[in-house]
């Protein structure tokens, strides 16, 4: 089976779906896949220092890269577009990652040129969060070509079972969809017959930092512990990247606290100091507007870090149900209620720390793969047939 991922971008600042593609295709390779990335050099307001214009090998996998010639968000390539209509027929199938860009859209034109048949992972860009920011950008953009994306797919790709319900319920019009989860690479799991790391007094928020992410909220609670002696030598660590002007808000609220003295930025980081952050951090918090994943939070997850996460979180039921974490509800429950609920229990903290690390085995990459492969045969051999959801196991989700 010959399989193209088609995405706006691989480039580590954009966070999770970029590092999941090539983390899928690793996989996917390994399961017996003839797995392809197609995507942009995108970076920011730069480019990939990368191989342009021909398959090559990427971070252990095989991708082809195209100039990005216009705009962040659209990500505009007609390179990308042109070989896509040359050499999309030689699939089997395409997954496309995303909605709102230029990169997806020329995909699933080419395919229904070609007769090649699509799924569309929409990247949580279709729950009602996402679809009321920028409202008037997405509506034109659904009119104009999006909906014509969505509505040829043969299946549509979510990793939760909330992602899926509240797509649907935002656009009943939309291809019954397959809930796959996303995996993590076997790195991330702290072994459980290897001495536990030494843990700090440290909270961690840990990804891309955009405003939807509800950083300056963290921020807020954490100085409201500040009042507690009990916590005085806690501390928050913030890591990630994004954009200037929000960084400089951040910045300037960390700044603005009883507990400035405490709030470090690190920026970006990845390999062997993203994976001692998160074992060596006794909390992780995520209060995100709005999340359909949550690759870092995965990883939290594995590493036996406990988690705090909003309901956008599309995983906080599970999360919940799983006893690997809490779930902030404001108005009934506030972050900072449960910020200081966290710190002032080092034995719900390890307890539940023990219990992400049992609830994020479902997310290894050779499961997630099987499930993917059992998707795909869906979609190309019983196209007829209703799909169901599965979950990342490769079992039906009701």
């Amino acid at each position: 089976m010959r399989v193209l991922h088609v995405i706006p971008s691989i480039a580590p600042r954009y966070g999770g779906p970029s590092t999941a593609v090539i983390g899928m295709n690793r996989a996917l390779r390994a399961a017996g896949i003839d797995a392809l990335v197609a995507t942009t050099g995108a970076d920011g307001p730069g480019e990939l220092e990368t191989r342009y214009d021909t398959i090559h090998d990427y971070e252990r996998t095989r991708a082809i890269v195209f100039r990005r010639r216009w705009s962040e968000s659209f990500k505009w390539s007609p390179a990308l577009a042109r070989w896509l209509g040359d050499h999309v027929r030689e699939f089997d199938l395409v997954h496309v990652h995303a909605v709102f860009s230029h990169a997806s859209i020329a995909a699933g034109s080419a395919c229904r040129a070609s007769g090649v048949p699509y799924l569309v992972r929409p990247l949580g860009t279709l729950d009602p969060w996402s679809l009321d920011h920028h409202r008037r950008r997405k509506q034109a953009l659904m009119a104009l070509a999006a909906g014509r994306l969505l509505k040829g797919a043969s299946a549509m790709h979510y990793t939760s079972d909330d992602e899926r319900s509240l797509a649907e319920a935002r656009l009943p019009w939309l291809r019954r969809g397959v809930v796959v989860g996303l995996g993590i690479d076997d790195d991330c799991f702290l072994r459980t017959d290897e001495p536990a790391s030494p843990r700090q007094n440290v909270v961690l928020s840990l990804g891309r930092l955009h405003p939807k992410k509800r950083i300056e909220a963290i921020i807020e609670a954490f100085h409201a512990t500040a009042v507690d002696t009990r916590f005085a030598d806690w501390r928050l660590v913030i890591a990630g990247d994004g954009d200037r002007d929000y960084l400089a808000a951040l910045g300037r609220a960390a700044a603005a606290g009883r507990a400035a003295s405490r709030i470090s930025f690190v920026g970006w980081v990845s390999g062997r100091d993203r994976l001692d952050l998160l074992r060596t951090a006794k909390l992780f918090v995520a209060p995100s507007h709005q999340e359909n994943f949550g690759l870092a939070l995965i990883e939290a997850l594995a590493s036996a870090t406990p988690v705090i996460v909003s309901p956008g979180v599309n995983l906080a039921r599970d999360i919940d149900a799983a006893g690997a974490g809490w779930v902030c509800d404001a108005p009934r429950v506030s972050l900072s209620h449960l910020l200081r609920t966290a710190l002032a229990s080092e034995e719900a903290l390890r307890t539940k720390g023990a219990r992400a690390r049992r609830y994020a085995e479902r997310f290894r990459w050779p499961a997630v793969a099987n499930a993917l492969v059992k998707m795909y045969g869906d979609v190309l051999g019983e196209s007829r047939r209703p799909l169901v959801g599965l979950d990342a196991a490769g079992s039906e989700a009701h």
